[in-house]
Protein backbone atom coordinates (compact mmCIF):
# COMPACT_ATOMS: atom_id res chain seq x y z
CA UNK A 1 0.00 0.00 0.00
CA UNK A 2 1.14 3.42 -0.74
CA UNK A 3 1.94 6.24 1.64
CA UNK A 4 -0.96 8.46 -0.40
CA UNK A 5 -3.38 5.28 0.54
CA UNK A 6 -2.35 4.58 3.98
CA UNK A 7 -1.46 8.06 5.24
CA UNK A 8 -3.08 10.58 3.31
CA UNK A 9 -6.39 9.08 1.86
CA UNK A 10 -7.37 8.13 5.23
CA UNK A 11 -7.08 11.47 7.03
CA UNK A 12 -8.90 13.23 3.71
CA UNK A 13 -11.61 10.51 4.18
CA UNK A 14 -12.55 10.90 7.65
CA UNK A 15 -12.34 14.81 6.90
CA UNK A 16 -15.18 14.26 4.74
CA UNK A 17 -16.65 11.88 6.02
CA UNK A 18 -17.65 13.68 9.96
CA UNK A 19 -18.98 16.75 8.50
CA UNK A 20 -21.71 18.63 10.46
CA UNK A 21 -24.11 17.04 8.42
CA UNK A 22 -22.85 13.50 7.42
CA UNK A 23 -22.72 13.26 11.15
CA UNK A 24 -26.27 14.36 11.33
CA UNK A 25 -27.21 11.19 9.06
CA UNK A 26 -24.93 8.75 10.75
CA UNK A 27 -26.73 9.41 14.06
CA UNK A 28 -30.02 9.27 12.83
CA UNK A 29 -29.09 5.45 10.86
CA UNK A 30 -27.17 3.80 13.29
CA UNK A 31 -29.25 3.63 16.36
CA UNK A 32 -31.65 1.09 14.44
CA UNK A 33 -28.61 -1.26 14.53
CA UNK A 34 -29.69 -4.71 16.53
CA UNK A 35 -28.19 -7.95 17.36
CA UNK A 36 -24.99 -8.65 15.68
CA UNK A 37 -23.80 -6.16 13.30
CA UNK A 38 -21.82 -6.36 10.28
CA UNK A 39 -20.46 -2.65 9.38
CA UNK A 40 -19.26 -2.78 5.69
CA UNK A 41 -16.58 -0.13 5.37
CA UNK A 42 -15.68 0.89 8.83
CA UNK A 43 -13.39 3.35 8.38
CA UNK A 44 -12.06 4.95 11.40
CA UNK A 45 -14.68 4.30 13.22
CA UNK A 46 -17.32 7.13 13.11
CA UNK A 47 -20.55 5.40 13.98
CA UNK A 48 -19.42 3.77 16.89
CA UNK A 49 -20.57 6.33 19.27
CA UNK A 50 -23.84 5.82 17.97
CA UNK A 51 -24.69 2.40 18.48
CA UNK A 52 -27.02 1.78 21.10
CA UNK A 53 -25.51 -0.27 23.04
CA UNK A 54 -28.85 -1.50 24.89
CA UNK A 55 -29.55 -3.36 21.14
CA UNK A 56 -26.86 -4.54 19.78
CA UNK A 57 -24.73 -7.69 20.91
CA UNK A 58 -21.86 -7.04 18.99
CA UNK A 59 -20.16 -5.10 15.79
CA UNK A 60 -17.72 -6.69 12.97
CA UNK A 61 -15.98 -4.40 11.59
CA UNK A 62 -15.15 -5.17 7.59
CA UNK A 63 -12.07 -2.67 6.65
CA UNK A 64 -9.12 -3.52 4.25
CA UNK A 65 -7.32 -0.24 4.91
CA UNK A 66 -4.55 -0.88 7.30
CA UNK A 67 -4.42 3.08 7.71
CA UNK A 68 -8.46 3.40 8.60
CA UNK A 69 -7.97 0.90 11.32
CA UNK A 70 -4.70 2.45 12.78
CA UNK A 71 -7.11 5.99 12.69
CA UNK A 72 -10.06 4.15 14.66
CA UNK A 73 -8.00 3.22 17.52
CA UNK A 74 -9.25 6.28 19.77
CA UNK A 75 -13.19 5.42 18.66
CA UNK A 76 -12.65 1.92 19.11
CA UNK A 77 -11.61 2.45 22.53
CA UNK A 78 -14.43 4.71 23.40
CA UNK A 79 -16.99 2.26 21.77
CA UNK A 80 -19.84 1.49 23.61
CA UNK A 81 -20.72 -2.14 22.15
CA UNK A 82 -17.87 -4.52 21.47
CA UNK A 83 -15.97 -4.42 18.06
CA UNK A 84 -14.47 -6.87 16.07
CA UNK A 85 -12.31 -6.49 13.03
CA UNK A 86 -12.81 -8.20 9.84
CA UNK A 87 -9.54 -6.66 7.14
CA UNK A 88 -10.76 -7.96 4.02
CA UNK A 89 -12.83 -6.21 1.72
CA UNK A 90 -16.50 -6.06 1.06
CA UNK A 91 -16.42 -8.88 -1.46
CA UNK A 92 -14.92 -11.17 1.21
CA UNK A 93 -16.82 -11.42 4.29
CA UNK A 94 -15.92 -14.44 6.26
CA UNK A 95 -18.77 -15.01 8.64
CA UNK A 96 -21.39 -17.49 8.12
CA UNK A 97 -24.46 -17.69 6.27
CA UNK A 98 -27.70 -15.83 7.87
CA UNK A 99 -25.50 -15.37 10.93
CA UNK A 100 -25.85 -11.30 11.01
CA UNK A 101 -29.08 -9.41 12.36
CA UNK A 102 -28.23 -5.76 10.78
CA UNK A 103 -25.74 -5.06 8.18
CA UNK A 104 -24.65 -1.27 8.19
CA UNK A 105 -23.83 0.64 4.90
CA UNK A 106 -22.92 4.60 5.44
CA UNK A 107 -20.50 6.16 2.76
CA UNK A 108 -19.28 2.51 1.35
CA UNK A 109 -20.90 1.21 -1.86
CA UNK A 110 -19.35 4.21 -3.59
CA UNK A 111 -16.10 2.52 -3.09
CA UNK A 112 -16.01 -1.25 -3.38
CA UNK A 113 -14.97 -2.20 -6.81
CA UNK A 114 -17.36 -5.21 -6.88
CA UNK A 115 -20.56 -4.11 -5.44
CA UNK A 116 -22.29 -7.11 -7.28
CA UNK A 117 -19.77 -9.83 -5.30
CA UNK A 118 -19.88 -7.54 -2.16
CA UNK A 119 -23.94 -6.86 -1.89
CA UNK A 120 -23.85 -11.09 -2.61
CA UNK A 121 -22.09 -11.31 0.62
CA UNK A 122 -23.77 -9.13 2.80
CA UNK A 123 -27.10 -11.18 1.31
CA UNK A 124 -26.14 -14.34 2.59
CA UNK A 125 -24.87 -13.59 5.88
CA UNK A 126 -28.04 -11.56 6.56
CA UNK A 127 -30.68 -13.20 8.17
CA UNK A 128 -34.04 -13.63 6.69
CA UNK A 129 -35.16 -11.84 9.42
CA UNK A 130 -32.48 -8.68 9.40
CA UNK A 131 -32.27 -5.68 8.02
CA UNK A 132 -29.64 -3.86 5.49
CA UNK A 133 -29.65 -0.06 7.18
CA UNK A 134 -27.80 2.12 4.52
CA UNK A 135 -26.82 6.28 4.09
CA UNK A 136 -25.18 6.26 0.44
CA UNK A 137 -24.14 9.17 -1.45
CA UNK A 138 -25.05 8.55 -5.26
CA UNK A 139 -26.18 9.01 -8.40
CA UNK A 140 -28.54 12.28 -8.74
CA UNK A 141 -32.18 12.74 -10.35
CA UNK A 142 -31.04 15.57 -12.45
CA UNK A 143 -29.64 15.26 -16.05
CA UNK A 144 -27.36 17.42 -15.84
CA UNK A 145 -25.91 16.97 -12.54
CA UNK A 146 -25.74 13.15 -13.79
CA UNK A 147 -23.57 14.65 -16.71
CA UNK A 148 -21.14 16.13 -14.35
CA UNK A 149 -21.18 13.16 -12.11
CA UNK A 150 -19.79 10.83 -15.40
CA UNK A 151 -17.51 13.75 -15.79
CA UNK A 152 -15.63 13.92 -12.81
CA UNK A 153 -16.06 10.33 -11.47
CA UNK A 154 -12.61 8.86 -13.06
CA UNK A 155 -10.46 11.20 -11.35
CA UNK A 156 -12.41 11.90 -8.11
CA UNK A 157 -11.94 7.77 -8.21
CA UNK A 158 -8.01 8.10 -8.46
CA UNK A 159 -8.36 10.87 -5.37
CA UNK A 160 -10.97 9.57 -3.41
CA UNK A 161 -9.95 6.20 -2.98
CA UNK A 162 -12.16 4.76 -5.64
CA UNK A 163 -14.96 6.18 -4.68
CA UNK A 164 -17.93 7.28 -7.49
CA UNK A 165 -20.28 10.04 -7.45
CA UNK A 166 -22.56 8.51 -10.01
CA UNK A 167 -23.54 5.00 -8.59
CA UNK A 168 -27.58 4.25 -8.37
CA UNK A 169 -27.45 3.07 -4.52
CA UNK A 170 -31.18 2.37 -4.57
CA UNK A 171 -30.96 0.18 -8.09
CA UNK A 172 -27.71 -1.32 -6.56
CA UNK A 173 -29.83 -2.66 -3.83
CA UNK A 174 -31.99 -4.33 -5.45
CA UNK A 175 -30.02 -5.85 -8.23
CA UNK A 176 -28.35 -7.75 -5.02
CA UNK A 177 -31.41 -9.29 -4.14
CA UNK A 178 -32.64 -6.73 -1.64
CA UNK A 179 -36.12 -5.01 -1.02
CA UNK A 180 -35.99 -1.45 -0.12
CA UNK A 181 -38.70 -1.06 3.06
CA UNK A 182 -37.91 2.93 3.39
CA UNK A 183 -35.81 5.20 1.32
CA UNK A 184 -35.05 8.98 1.50
CA UNK A 185 -33.36 10.77 -1.15
CA UNK A 186 -32.46 14.47 -0.69
CA UNK A 187 -29.34 16.91 -1.35
CA UNK A 188 -26.96 17.68 1.94
CA UNK A 189 -27.24 21.91 2.11
CA UNK A 190 -24.22 23.15 1.86
CA UNK A 191 -22.80 20.50 -0.33
CA UNK A 192 -22.19 20.51 -4.12
CA UNK A 193 -24.96 18.32 -5.64
CA UNK A 194 -22.64 16.50 -8.01
CA UNK A 195 -21.56 14.98 -4.18
CA UNK A 196 -24.29 15.46 -1.85
CA UNK A 197 -27.60 13.20 -3.34
CA UNK A 198 -28.02 11.02 -0.67
CA UNK A 199 -30.07 7.80 -0.42
CA UNK A 200 -30.81 6.82 3.24
CA UNK A 201 -33.49 4.22 4.09
CA UNK A 202 -33.94 0.08 5.64
CA UNK A 203 -33.72 -2.97 3.00
CA UNK A 204 -34.91 -6.28 3.65
CA UNK A 205 -33.91 -9.35 1.83
CA UNK A 206 -36.24 -9.84 -1.42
Amino acid sequence: MSFYENKVLPLLINSACSTRQVMKIRRQVVPRATGDVLEVGMGSGLNLEFYDREKVNMVWGLEPSEGMRLKARANLNASPVEVKWLDLPGEQIPLEDESIDTVLLTYTLCTIPDWQAALKQMHRVLMPTGKLLFAEHGRAPETDIRKWQDRITPIWKKIGGGCHLNRPISDYLVEGGFRIETLDTFYMKKTPRIVGHMYVGEAVKA
